[in-house]
């Protein structure tokens, strides 16, 4: 996988205020700044049904994998 493929983000949706529901897996829009890139995450995770009220989290895919990466104290 190329540089350019890695960039993007892991979109969530908050459910019910107690879970959350992925929305999928978007690139990054490239020369936009970070908070418009999330923003755009969104929009193109939505379909662009994206309405404010709900929340949403957009994880850069790069952060996601690194979280994943946990192992229990030894």
């Amino acid at each position: 996988m190329t540089k350019q493929q890695e960039q993007g983000f892991v979109v969530l949706r908050l459910v019910d205020g107690a879970r959350w529901e992925l929305l999928g897996e978007v690139p990054r829009r490239r020369g936009l700044p970070a908070r418009a890139a999330r923003t755009q995450a969104v929009l193109d995770a939505t379909g662009g049904a994206g309405t404010s009220g709900e929340v949403y989290a957009a994880v850069l895919r790069s952060e996601w994998r690194v979280a994943l990466d946990w192992k229990p104290p030894a």
